[in-house]
């Protein structure tokens, strides 16, 4: 009888508390019964993304704005011609790599970057104005900057003060001039002397070094804003083929690549790298069907998932002999973003860079990339871009005197590190 009274009791305040309970959600201030909406679970995080000035210029993106934003390419010449006035205006690309042949000198190449900013006026985005800049051979500057040394060179010192500095120039340099994006540090490591492709431009043939000496490249140049985009993930310094030329195999477990290649890009992740290079490498014991740049397996499960890096995935020129000799180029576009890349660079060939945008422009009409996974990458480019406060802003540029003052005042400095 004691039980049986109990339970009646603990069903009476628990019926009271539900009564309680939609007295509350049921009722104004007077007692009157107003039914509301049911609150979602994660309102307050649905209230924060819809304050989101990212979120909002997102949704006021078409289609093709977007695609144009996960394409970053190049040009032919020294000005800003009827093509690069095209991806800008008709496709809305997401911005520019520059090499030697677009570089005479100073003036040229300030003026050329003002004229792209002029023209991108029109767009509701900002444009990604890189460059690869490595120091020794790889360098793409007007002769009247000095010569830094290669990454090995630096590597032989060890010291990661210097590191640190040779970063710091290459961004002072980059920003004088306008860019704020770098394809720099190399962070592959240098252990086949028989690699075509690497040698010098790693920092050495052991993770640790390459990583202290990477690390501090990396956050030199983020110092003076400029984005620094570490590659080639996940390492090209154990290959017999260059890329530029031939799709390389790298025949290397999983295990192997956690015990070497991949410590110097976790470590990157480590210290906020924003942006990472895809290598074009068939690795056949982690995916023996798709190069790293096509793979789901590599870019999300291990990069993304594995390795936690949310920043910007930024492919190898799909115009290199890799993926040109053994891809189409607009399906290999296609799969790459598929794979999670959020840009892929095309350096090469108005032609290729539009039968690039096309493709991936039908693949989402079509429904081969979800609005989503599109969403996705644009809002972690929008989100780059809006890090470092790029703008088309023209004003800043400096005067020649002080320019050339500035530059002189850079090789100094470059004299007394390396004792020219």
């Amino acid at each position: 009888m004691k039980k049986t009274y109990v339970i009646f009791i603990l069903i009476l305040l628990f019926s009271f508390s539900l009564g309680y309970g939609y007295a509350q959600d049921w009722s104004d201030d007077n007692g009157n019964a107003v039914p509301t909406a049911p609150v979602a679970p994660d309102s307050q995080n649905l209230g924060e993304k819809a304050l989101d000035p990212l979120q909002d210029q997102l949704a006021t993106m078409s289609l093709q704005e977007k695609i144009g934003q996960m394409v970053l390419v190049g040009l032919e010449g020294y000005e800003n011609d009827a093509h690069s006035k095209d991806l800008i205006e008709n496709y809305q690309v997401g911005g520019f790599i520059l090499f030697k042949r677009n570089i005479r000198d100073v003036g040229q190449v300030k003026e050329l970057i003002y004229s792209l900013k002029e023209s991108n006026a029109v767009n509701k985005a900002p444009l990604f104005l890189s460059i690869d800049e490595e120091g020794g051979t790889i360098s793409r500057l007007p002769e009247k900057f000095a010569s830094i040394p290669a990454s090995g060179k630096i590597g032989e010192m060890n010291n990661p003060a210097i590191s640190y500095q040779v970063g710091n120039i290459i961004g002072e340099e980059l920003q004088l001039l306008g860019f704020n994006m770098d394809f720099a540090p190399v962070l592959d490591i240098n252990s086949n002397p028989q690699n075509p492709v690497i040698g010098e431009r790693a920092f050495g043939s052991q993770p640790d070094l390459v990583s202290r000496l990477g690390i501090q490249t990396m956050k030199g140049l983020k110092a003076k804003n400029i984005i620094s985009v570490v590659k080639h993930f996940p390492g090209h310094g154990d290959t017999s083929v260059d890329s530029h030329i031939g799709l390389p195999r790298v025949n290397h477990t999983l295990e192997r690549l956690q015990s070497f290649e991949l410590l110097t890009f976790a470590e990157a992740i480590n210290n906020d790298v924003d942006a990472i290079m895809i290598a074009h490498l068939l690795l056949p014991q982690i995916d023996p069907d798709n190069p790293a740049t096509l793979s789901r397996i590599v870019v999300t499960d291990l990069l993304r998932e594995e390795m936690g890096f949310e920043g910007v995935v930024i492919t190898d020129d799909l115009t290199m002999g890799a993926i040109a000799e053994n891809y189409d180029l607009g399906k290999a576009a296609v799969k790459a973003i598929q794979a999670g890349s959020d840009v892929v660079l095309v350096c090469h060939d108005f032609a290729k860079q539009e039968i690039v945008i096309k493709a991936l422009q039908k693949a989402a009409i079509n429904g081969d990339l979800s609005e989503k996974r599109i969403d996705e990458s644009v809002y972690r480019i929008l989100m780059l871009k809006q890090k470092y406060a790029l703008s088309e802003q023209t004003d800043l540029i400096v005067g020649r005197a002080e320019l050339n003052k500035k530059i002189t005042a850079i090789n100094q400095r470059i004299g007394q590190i390396f004792g020219e």
